[in-house]
């Protein structure tokens, strides 16, 4: 089986064909996803609080992305992997170094952090140094403290210009792939239109470019799960066939409805 690669995903976003991704944590999961068809995972630092158990995902660590990284590209070789750069571990483009090298090490393809235009030369200076970087903007679960609490972002004009800025400054400094979490449907629209590179959307509506899902949302293991989320797994009852179903509804549009998205 072929790798799949940044170039992949632009074409796809050139032949407006929208694909589904999904979070993995360990070997097993992710090769049950890679067989049902998902080409790219992200090895989240949601972890905190679907395998750890705290409250936020700030108590992640380079060594908890890094050990799930791993495990997860046992599972899945030829996917497509992301990794999460966990609170404070890019608070410096120095810091960043080290930290990156340690996720690309441990088996990913790219690293992703959360924040505006203030990231444009950690974004620029990685990437001159060989990682990819993923970007991610609207509701940044690292930054809850700052937001109070896990909110909607972009909903009025001045922030939602702020947002639309920040893709267009990152996409500059050389970030190569974008997630935007929990803004209005015709915001996330407008950014995937304006940028060159794929968007992945959560809570953000189906006009982004691809889609990715907490795995423990889109298999109803959340206790209390956001409005966005959608539990495949009710409607289907076996995991492969939820899986499958995921990302058909991702491919033609009908995930996420306007039940699942925000105005």
């Amino acid at each position: 089986m072929k790798p799949t690669t940044l170039a992949d995903l632009s074409q796809l976003k050139k032949e407006k064909r929208k694909f589904a991704t999904i979070t993995a944590y360990d070997a097993s999961f992710a090769h049950l996803f890679a067989e049902q068809g998902i080409n790219v995972m992200l090895i989240g630092d949601s972890l905190g609080m679907t395998i750890q158990g705290f409250d936020s995902t700030l108590p992640v660590t380079v060594e908890d992305i890094s050990y799930h990284t791993r495990s997860v590209r046992s599972g899945a070789s030829h996917t497509f992997l992301i990794a999460d750069m966990p609170f404070m571990s890019y608070a410096t483009p120095e810091q960043s170094f080290d930290n990156a090298a340690a996720l690309m090490r441990s088996g990913a393809n790219m690293v992703k952090i959360e924040g505006g235009d203030w990231l444009c030369d950690t974004v620029k200076m990685l990437t001159e140094r060989a990682v990819p970087v993923c970007g991610h903007l609207g509701l940044t679960p690292q930054s809850v403290n700052v937001l109070g609490g896990y909110k909607v972002q972009g909903r009025d004009e001045s922030s939602a210009q702020k947002l639309f800025d920040d893709a267009i400054a990152l996409e500059k400094a050389g970030m190569q792939l974008l997630v935007l979490e929990c803004v209005p449907t015709a915001l996330a629209q407008r950014i995937t239109e304006s940028l060159e590179i794929p968007v992945i959307g959560i809570g953000a509506g189906n006009m982004t470019d691809g889609q990715i899902l907490v795995m423990h949302d889109a298999l109803g293991i959340t206790a209390r799960p956001p409005k966005f989320a959608k539990d495949f797994l009710k409607e289907t009852g076996n995991i492969r066939d939820a899986i499958r179903l995921y990302i058909e509804q991702v491919e033609n549009g009908a995930y996420p409805d306007q039940a699942h998205s925000f105005n």
